[in-house]
């Protein structure tokens, strides 16, 4: 999973910008929520975002959080010692994987990181039991690829076809797969195509965060988009 580390590149920047996004992760988690169980593995951690709402909301025994980036990792344990609920890993899955026996994984922003996506994928597979379930959450549309994305190690962006695809050829069921956040693809385009910025500003996503994802959140509960600037996956063992 060297290709991992390498591909990843900076994503500090990425994770500052959106620390404080609650309305944001909070959609995404209620997605999520009835899959978790107890016992929950987060691949590339980051420096806790998501895991902080993990623990908040979620009732879990075990939270393993594995981040590979030397930079990141030192913040990821201060944040969450004294938490007997947390073990923090720095390195990679595959390098601690027979020790593991999560009921679900999770990965938030994390596979469009990886070379080999596929690899990553077939390794939470074999540690899952069966019936155990992978919550996905990628960026998505190749033609929004811009500067942002280079500048933060992005590999890719997905669509349904190609994520359906790396799904059933690490031989996941995919039980959801929806697209996320449809406004956000003019916001995006307009940066990192037309823009070409290479940082995002944490106000400006506070306030998307504010005034435009309650009622996107609320509306893409009852309405699936036909499109998005990310997509969601449930997917099980």
């Amino acid at each position: 999973m060297t290709e991992f580390a390498q591909a990843r590149g900076h994503p500090g920047a990425e994770l500052e910008a959106v620390r404080d996004a609650r309305n944001y992760y909070d959609a995404i988690f209620n997605y999520f929520a009835p899959f978790l169980g107890k016992r929950v593995v987060e691949v590339g951690a980051g420096i806790g975002n998501f895991s902080r709402l993990l623990l908040a909301r979620a009732p879990l025994s075990e939270l393993t959080l594995i981040e590979p980036a030397e930079d990141l990792f030192p913040r990821l344990q201060q944040q969450f010692h004294g938490d007997a609920r947390v073990t923090v890993i720095n390195g990679h899955l595959e390098r601690t994987a027979d020790s593991l026996a999560p009921d679900s994984v999770v990965l938030v922003n994390v596979l469009e990181h990886c070379k080999d996506d596929e690899g990553l994928l077939r390794t939470i597979h074999r540690i899952l039991p069966h019936g155990g379930t992978l919550l996905l959450f990628v960026p998505a549309l190749p033609f929004l690829y811009g500067s942002f994305d280079k500048v933060v190690g992005h590999v890719r962006r997905y669509t349904k076809s190609s994520l359906t695809s790396v799904l059933k050829n690490a031989q996941f069921d995919i039980a959801c797969l929806r697209y996320f956040n449809m406004p956000g693809i003019v916001a995006w385009f307009l940066a990192g195509r037309v823009l070409r910025v290479t940082s995002l500003r944490h106000s400006y996503v506070q306030h998307y965060d504010r005034w435009v994802m309650p009622w996107v959140s609320r509306l893409e509960k009852q309405w699936a988009p036909p499109i998005g600037q990310s997509l969601l996956a449930i997917a099980r063992k």
